[in-house]
Order: structure tokens, then sequence, then C-alpha cells
């Protein structure tokens, strides 16, 4: 997917330093392709852990906001930052292929926000998120949430430098997402089922089914019910964002870091061609 939607090919491939001398491939391409991709996963992890370094010495927590296209992130962080009502100091990086349209909407909440446009990759890099961040204030910021780019493949493949994933499952997207797509909630440190509120209307979609479709594909982290405007389930989300940035703080003062779970055999499987399994 990565080599046919155009990103592997994109900012981080231009600054990836390419193995040099000739392969032999086992099919035409193959070996290459697969080294390309290591190199570039390479590179991006060396600029995340400058990046987590980063936010670990100002002593902010990073979240990486993954989902499908519509699955309310945005709407989320909206009603977060409202409900935090200067309880703690956020500040956001959003992630789209072209507008600023999201960052405008983070903007008018009253929080600092830059969009990133990636043209045509279909996924976040750890370069990206530091040329951001040059452009954000980050004295006395407590959570810099990082919206990814919309989709269910890429963004669970390559490090950010956050702390922890937060990925959403939409009640309109179907109970089977994680069955379909386990290497994105794999990852989530934290799942967010989202758009409760529209359950009594979609029938099809049932609550149980999505925990137990979670639970097969080995993810082990907790799980909220909520809308993405506030409502029930939403005092649970803030707690966890709360315990979490008291446990960076906890880390931080002792030289401590966190990495979440990032699965790079996606990355891998699109270069040669495979889907992961």
């Amino acid at each position: 997917m990565c080599r046919d939607c155009g990103c592997s090919l994109g900012p981080a491939a231009t600054r990836a330093p390419l193995a040099a001398g000739p392969t032999t491939p086992s099919a035409p391409g193959r070996t290459e392709t697969i080294e390309v991709i290591t190199a570039i996963l390479g590179e991006n992890d060396r600029v995340a852990a400058q990046n987590r370094e980063h936010f670990d010495g100002q002593g902010i927590l990073a979240l990486n906001l993954m989902s499908s296209p519509g699955a309310g992130k945005t709407s989320l962080l909206e009603a977060t930052i409202r409900a935090l009502d200067g309880r703690l100091k956020v500040a956001v990086i959003e992630g789209d292929l072209a507008t600023e349209n999201d960052a405008d909407r983070i903007r008018a909440c009253g929080v600092p926000a830059v969009q990133i446009t990636t043209g045509n990759a279909c996924h976040l890099d750890a370069q990206m998120v530091h040329d951001a961040v040059h452009d954000l204030p980050l004295a006395g910021l407590d959570v810099l949430f990082i919206e990814n780019v919309g989709n269910l493949v890429c963004p669970a493949s390559f490090d950010l430098g956050q702390h922890r994933n937060v990925t959403l499952l939409s009640v309109p997207e179907g109970d089977d997402k994680p069955a379909k797509y386990p290497v994105m909630f794999r990852a989530a440190d934290l799942s967010l089922i989202s758009k409760t509120d529209l359950l009594p209307y979609i029938t099809e979609f049932k609550l149980e089914r999505a925990h137990a479709a979670l639970r097969q594909i080995g993810f082990g982290g907790e799980t909220i019910e909520l809308t993405s405007r506030g409502g029930e389930g939403f005092a649970a989300w803030l707690a966890w964002l709360e315990r979490e940035v008291a446990a960076q703080r906890g880390r931080t003062a002792r030289g401590a870091t966190a990495r979440p779970a990032i699965q790079p055999e996606g990355a891998h499987a699109h270069a040669a061609g495979r889907p992961p399994r």
C-alpha cells in the first residue's frame, strides 16, 4: 500500500540513507524494496527518538490519535479542549493530505495548532512532527495531541516520538474493524469506541462484538465507549488523560520514558507487496 499510494517515496524516503551496493533479489525488485523501507524506518526511528527526548525534556505527554477518516478525531479534540477548561495545557498537530480545515477548528477553540499537509502520504512520519513542533509554544505544555492522517493501516507502522497511541473505532464503521485491521488496533494503548450516541440507529453494531474483536487480535489496552462530542463515557477519557499526564511527569522525574507499540511489520509487508498478517 505504501508503495502504491506514494508514501514510501515521500519525505521520509528522500531523507533515508539508502543501502549501498548491489543486491540479488529473490523476485524482481523485492530485495531492493525491503532494503529501502528498512532504511526509511531506521531513519524515522532516529528522528522519533529525538522527538521523544525533546518531549520528555519539556515534561510533555505526546499522544498519537489514529483512526479511519470520519471516526471523530477532531471532534473528540474539540470536546476535550472545552472539557479540560484550563486543567491541562494542550497543543495539537493535525495531519491531512490537504487543507488547514482541522487546524482551523482547533485554533477556534483557543489552542495552538499546526497543520501538516502530506500531499500523497497516507501517514505522518517523525520528521514531519519534528518540523511542526518548531512552530508550537512548548513551554508549560502538558499534552501534545498528534492527529494522524485518517487511515487504518500505515500510521501504526511509524514512530513519531509519541508516548501513547489512541485508536478510535466509530460505530458507523462496524464492529468488525479490529478484525479487519489488526495491525492498527494492536498498536493502541487505548481504544475509544466513538459515536456511541448512534447505537440506537445503527443496530448492526454490537458493543460486545467490538470488544471481542479487540481481544481476539491481541489488544491489551483499555477500552472506553463515548461520544466524540462529550456525554456518557467522556469523564473516563478525561480521567485517562490526567492519569497519563501524571505518569509522564513521574517518568520524566526519574529520567525514564515510554514508547508505544509500533507495528513495523505493516510497512515491511507493504513494501514487499504482501498484506500484514
